[in-house]
């Protein structure tokens, strides 16, 4: 299935049913007086968020959507049936924003999570409405209102906990592949990864966390070169980021520590509050390097990269280093979440104080 994370629609609520003006007509009955009921309600437009979803595409080549009007109102006291509403399921961490304003209208943040995001017109009053002592026979009728009608755009961020960040060809497909459940296609080729990739990482019974992959960072990613930059925006919603560095780069003459500058240049360029997000340094392939170099070279690089927070070496491919660096992970996140939790607040009148 193609990958879009951004769509434009148009959606339409139903109208109103327009009240009816009617009298009823009975034999015997010479002033049976007025009986034209309201309209129906025009039918709302919802949006679901469906975690069986992880792309906008549907919404690509299906641009307009529109409820049904309501019924008009009819006599004999009969009003008008309700406009059919139409649910239009969007995968979870949607955002969905006015297109002429750009002003963010809603967030789909939870699965199953439901929004009216345009409402059907009310049906208009019928005569039957106006009777009174002084207007017996009343000939009066309102029409029913319009639907909302707005222009949308819908744009995907994709909800993890934990992003992957580096060059392409850093490893991160096959990080991502060896410690979850996902499995991305991995090449010998750079910008193998062409979307996102989210995988599910088991830690223990009932306790796990999401990673993202996208594709790989280049210079000038800011101005537009190569792919990554176009799929950052799925790592503003995380909690930390892995920076992965290729501590073994297939030529000799690339500088690991050039590529890791260059990156945090671009993520600083791209947002501020991205870069100032927790970053660890994640140095992979270190089965490609001889062992008695490792220390040596792992020193040199934190010394020129100057950089003072956590670093992981691993591989990636044999999965060495790869459990310590989960459970590190996991800590984290879960000191994270309880740092969020709202405190309870307690009325201390209903504080039972302790007997002296």
């Amino acid at each position: 299935m193609k990958f879009v994370d951004e769509a434009y629609i148009d959606i339409a609520a139903g109208d109103g049913g327009n009240g009816c003006v009617s009298f009823r007509h009975e034999k015997y009955k010479e002033f049976g007086g007025p009986n034209g009921g309201d309209g129906g309600r025009g039918g709302h437009v919802f949006a679901v968020a469906d975690p069986n979803l992880n792309t906008l595409v549907d919404f690509r080549f299906s641009r307009r959507h529109e409820a049904k009007r309501g019924q008009h109102g009819m006599g004999s006291d009969m009003f008008g049936a309700m406009g059919d509403d139409v649910t239009l399921k969007m995968p979870v961490g949607t955002i969905i924003t006015d297109a002429e304003t750009g002003d963010v209208l809603y967030e789909l943040l939870k699965p199953g999570e439901v929004i009216m995001i345009a409402k059907g017109g009310d049906g208009g009053f019928g005569n039957m409405r106006f009777k009174s002592a002084i207007n017996r026979a009343p000939r009066q009728k309102t029409p029913g209102w319009p639907g909302e009608k707005k222009e949308l755009k819908l744009e995907l961020k994709v909800l993890a906990d934990v992003g992957l960040l580096g060059m392409p060809n850093a490893g991160k497909s096959t990080l991502i592949a060896a410690i979850s459940n996902a499995r991305p296609k991995i090449a010998d080729y750079p910008f193998t990864t062409l979307h996102p990739n989210l995988g599910v990482v088991r830690v223990g019974p009932e306790q796990s966390f999401v990673v993202a992959d996208v594709p790989g960072l280049i210079e000038g990613a800011s101005d537009g070169a190569g792919l990554g930059h176009l799929f950052l925006r799925h790592l503003q919603r995380t909690r930390l980021l892995l920076h992965i560095i290729d501590f073994a780069p297939f030529d000799e003459a690339v500088d690991p520590v050039a590529q890791a500058k260059a990156i945090v240049g671009e993520l600083k360029k791209y947002d501020k509050a991205l870069y100032d997000k927790p970053r660890w340094l994640v140095l992979n392939k270190l089965d490609m390097v001889p062992a008695e170099e490792r220390e040596a070279r792992v020193k040199d690089f934190i010394k020129r990269f100057k950089y003072k927070g956590p670093v992981f070496e691993i591989s990636a491919l044999t999965r060495e280093g790869c459990e310590p660096l989960i459970k590190t992970i996991f800590q984290h996140i879960k000191a994270q979440q309880v740092q969020e939790q709202e405190p309870v607040y307690i009325d201390p009148r209903f504080v039972e104080e302790p007997p002296p």
